[in-house]
């Protein structure tokens, strides 16, 4: 009787063993916060196309600053794609984002220094239109979050500098060289040329 008493305890045992294993290898890795680093572009990120999820823990955000979340994605995946912003993992909150295109965007400012995170969910949309074809499995994308000043991400703000020096450049180049003086002195060396 005890022989058998010790072995019901010892498979007793190795089931809670088990239950603890299976449970633990079975949660899902997409739902394991992965780093988002601001101004640090994430590519070739894939999730499962029907109703895939995976958390971003936004990483060096700045108290009081505006932030930009956009997602890309190739359009020839027939794919829906929606961020929301979480404050943990459980909470249910959902944030109002902009699509463009095959972009989607939110937008959000950091009130605090507390842990931020980013839910992104794929749910598949349309059916693909070729005979014989299977449909995909996972979805490719990118993801990025961008500083935001006044509105505008941070690092474009050098380019649009470069273009107003280019305007100003086009504009005030003609009162140094004007035209009609290079015409007068081409005018002249072709004459030098013909004599």
């Amino acid at each position: 009787m005890r022989f058998d008493k010790w072995h019901m305890n010892l498979l007793i045992l190795l089931s809670i063993l088990l239950f603890i294993q299976v449970g633990i290898s079975s949660t899902p890795t997409s739902l394991q916060p992965k780093n988002l680093t601001v101004d640090e572009e994430l590519k070739g990120e894939t999730l499962h196309l029907n109703f895939g999820q995976k958390f971003y823990k936004l990483v060096g955000l700045k108290e009081n600053f505006w932030y930009e979340v956009k997602i890309s994605y190739p359009a020839s995946i027939p794919a829906s794609f929606s961020i929301e912003l979480k404050k943990d993992l459980t909470d249910k909150h959902r944030n109002s984002n902009r699509r463009l295109l095959n972009t989607e965007k939110l937008i959000f400012k950091a009130e605090s220094t507390e842990q931020v995170h980013v839910l992104v969910t794929v749910n598949a949309e349309g059916v693909v239109a070729q005979p014989n074809v299977q449909e995909r499995e996972l979805v490719l994308y990118n993801i990025v979050c961008d500083e935001l000043m006044l509105g505008i991400p941070r690092f474009t703000w050098s380019v649009g500098f470069m273009a107003i020096l280019c305007l100003l450049f086009a504009f005030v180049s003609p009162h140094y060289f004007p035209l009609h003086r290079l015409l007068e002195y081409d005018a002249q060396n072709q004459k030098e040329i013909k004599d």
